[in-house]
């Protein structure tokens, strides 16, 4: 399906003080001498879980306030209030069977997930606002994904994860926190990236590691300062004779310029290697999207992007289906969207880099969760805001 570019994006228009650490990457050119033989193929998916709801409006609301009043905190908690119920909503159990089938049916070797919430909730601690120490789990979308491929008979692994931010706020309804019907708690969102290998005696796990970037966006509301972490997991994998290292990253959402930060970031570290190496990313850069977000960040939405192609690595999709973008990205925050037209954009990526410098050849690929029939036929849910990519790669 041949779907329009979206030209005008939504911006947040919120001035916010965060420090910008950019590390400079390596020339990352292979080595040009003789190519090793190639490793046997590796099929390899990018999938973001989508975390249940837009955490803009709840800032967006208090930061209308007057910075550090009652009404500030009231409009915060609110919102937050609002944003659970709407994670509730978009069910996370029903989309982790949607979920759970894209996996089974293209059987990746290596998974990159992206947005793997942990919800949790305490009681509301108006003297410690914005300190994270919620403790009763509600959702936990690693569990209910892995229990949703155990039930589908696929075996898979948790390689390894990586929390990235990990927020809390108030939650009530009203003015009175106090009230009987204020349903009053303290709600916190722990985000992650995890990496998943199926069960294989032809796939061996040699090594893994993650961190954070030292590039990170933070968000002011009166005096507390909500930071996003973002960053990266890897592992090592023998295949067949060969080895490679798998990167999982989720670059930042609000400003280009972090995302260029973090990229910078990632290429100076886990992904300067020897090996060859294979990034699968939520990107947050569309390379058809060379617009900025003034006044606040005139970086172009695509130069993350245009970074890591140009220190050497391969656009996978690209060499799969060069004519077909493959937009993997777009829906509305309820996922309950009546048709596809939403998926507009594509920041869902594979990348790759050979040790020998060859190209990596793909000759099978496939974008999931974009059609209708993938939906959930009773509530109409889709299975996340964002379609997977899964790549069959070989000769790398």
């Amino acid at each position: 399906m041949t779907r329009s570019i979206r030209k005008n994006r939504t911006v947040l228009g919120v001035l916010v003080a965060a420090v910008v650490v950019l590390a400079v990457a390596p020339s990352a050119t292979a080595d040009a001498g003789m190519a090793a033989p190639p490793g046997k193929p590796l099929t390899v998916m990018t999938r973001n879980l989508y975390l249940g709801a837009d955490l803009n409006p709840p800032i967006r609301a208090a930061l209308a306030q007057p910075a550090g009043s009652f009404a500030q905190l009231v409009a915060l908690a609110n919102g937050t209030h609002a944003a659970r119920a709407i994670v509730d909503q978009t069910n996370f159990p029903v989309r982790a069977r949607l979920l759970a089938n894209e996996i089974v049916a293209t059987r990746p070797d290596l998974v990159a997930l992206q947005e793997v919430a942990l919800w949790r909730h305490g009681p509301l601690e108006l003297n410690q606002v914005a300190v994270s120490n919620a403790t009763t789990v509600d959702i936990d979308f690693l569990q209910i994904l892995m229990d949703a491929l155990a039930a589908q008979g696929a075996s898979y692994i948790v390689v390894r994860v990586q929390q990235e931010a990990d927020v809390e706020a108030p939650s009530f309804l009203g003015n009175n926190p106090f009230s009987p019907t204020a349903d009053a708690s303290d709600v916190r969102l722990t985000m992650r990236d995890a990496i998943l290998m199926k069960v294989d005696p032809g796939l061996t796990l040699l090594n893994s590691g993650g961190a954070n970037y030292a590039t990170r966006f933070a968000a002011g509301v009166g005096a507390i300062t909500y930071t996003f972490l973002r960053g990266y997991v890897w592992a090592d994998v023998r295949t067949g004779t060969k080895t490679l290292r798998f990167i999982d990253t989720h670059l930042e959402a609000e400003f280009s310029i972090f995302a260029l930060g973090q990229a910078n970031e990632l290429l100076a570290g886990p992904a300067a290697t020897d090996k060859t190496v294979v990034i699968a990313c939520d990107c947050n850069s569309d390379p058809l999207n060379n617009n900025g977000k003034p006044p606040v960040d005139m970086t172009p939405h695509s130069a993350p992007y245009n970074f890591i192609v140009g220190q050497g690595f391969i656009d996978e999709w690209l060499q799969f289906a060069p004519a077909e973008q493959g937009w993997t990205s777009g829906l509305s925050q309820l996922v309950n969207d009546a048709t596809a037209d939403g998926f507009d954009h594509r920041i869902d990526m594979v990348f790759a880099r050979t040790a020998g410098g060859q190209v990596a050849g793909v000759d099978k690929g496939q974008v999931t969760g974009d059609e209708l029939r993938d939906r959930d036929p009773a509530s109409g849910l889709w299975p996340s805001d964002h379609a997977g990519v899964v790549l069959r790669l070989r000769s790398w």
